[in-house]
């Protein structure tokens, strides 16, 4: 039952933790941080996991200090097979759905093959398209020869974002966060993980707003998807099982670039332009809600305020004829 129990646990440290970190590399910087302040970018960018590991398991911290070390070990090592574990469902589930999303929107001919990776990936025109760096034209028959023979000029690395990143598939060269990480596949991928596969099927729209409380609280704590724009990378490309590095692209690298755009805004316009953009994800998963637009006095004129105060009032006149 306990194994069962850290499994379960460990499924969402993948997903709200670190994706690629692992949790040993976690404890090992914070305690180093007993003995020393002084610190990298890396080790910041551990050490912030692990704020994040203990908020989101606060009892990880007391049950490892209350069992022996053989057990300590047995427990870390179930938390990261559940982490694993839910990256590889996360994996297999968009492997299908990419393909039939990008069937749907861009119509290619033939279609993307869901069960077939090999057909993916810069040989397929459609994925090719949504691969492609942003400040190249996947339209030019250069590009796609290029970027296909690996020629210089063309070499796709982690330092390009992918058109899936950016809204409508178009990078605006001289605004390159304009559109960013609103890429509708992007969106779809995220709410297929983080709600349900059904509620990605509409995104045209604001989320339908239920539970959304629960809901902003819980998207927040999962870094509002890092972790799918790497599985949708991988999901258009031609490799056929988890690796990090594809080719000349490095997913681990492309990965922190995602983490460092959202945590490391070079000055206050920056954070604004973060925050806005997470709001309007939060609006498009999950909605909106209105309930601070409400006035004093349309909440008064609401049935339930309304009958308390009518039953006051019918009250205070049944006294007044005593």
């Amino acid at each position: 039952r306990q194994t069962n129990y850290y499994l379960a646990q460990g499924r969402g440290i993948r997903r709200i933790v670190a994706l690629f970190d692992n949790i040993e590399d976690l404890v090992t910087e914070n305690d180093r941080r007993y003995d020393e302040d002084a610190a990298t970018f890396d080790q910041d960018r551990l050490q912030t996991a692990y704020d994040i590991l203990t908020r989101t398991l606060p009892w990880i911290v007391t049950r490892s200090s209350e069992i022996e070390h053989d057990e300590y070990i047995r427990m870390i090592k179930m938390l990261r097979q559940g982490a694993d574990g839910a990256r590889g469902d996360d994996t297999s589930k968009l492997k299908a759905l990419v393909a039939d999303w990008v069937n749907r929107e861009l119509k290619p001919n033939p279609p993307v093959d869901p069960d077939d990776k090999h057909t993916r990936g810069f040989i397929n025109d459609a994925c090719g398209k949504l691969l492609c760096p942003a400040e190249l034209d996947w339209n030019n028959p250069a590009t796609k020869a290029g970027i296909r023979d690996r020629s210089q000029g063309y070499i796709v690395t982690e330092l390009s974002f992918p058109t899936f990143l950016y809204e409508r598939y178009t990078a605006n060269l001289d605004d390159l966060e304009a559109g960013l990480f609103k890429g509708r596949i992007l969106l779809q991928a995220f709410k297929a993980v983080f709600t349900s596969p059904s509620s990605a099927k509409d995104v045209e729209g604001d989320g339908d707003g239920a539970d959304i409380i629960e809901n902003n609280r819980r998207a927040r704590r999962a870094g509002w998807g890092l972790k799918v724009k790497k599985h949708v990378r991988f999901a258009l490309s031609s490799i056929t099982s988890w690796r990090t590095v594809d080719g000349d692209f490095d997913y681990i690298l492309f990965w922190r670039s995602i983490v460092d755009f959202f945590e490391r805004p070079p000055g206050r316009e920056a954070q604004r332009r973060v925050n806005k953009l997470l709001e309007w994800w939060t609006r498009k998963v999950f909605g909106r809600s209105r309930r601070e637009d409400l006035t004093d006095v349309m909440r008064s004129s609401m049935s339930v305020n309304a009958l308390a105060r009518q039953r006051a009032e019918l009250d205070d006149a049944a006294f007044n004829s005593n």
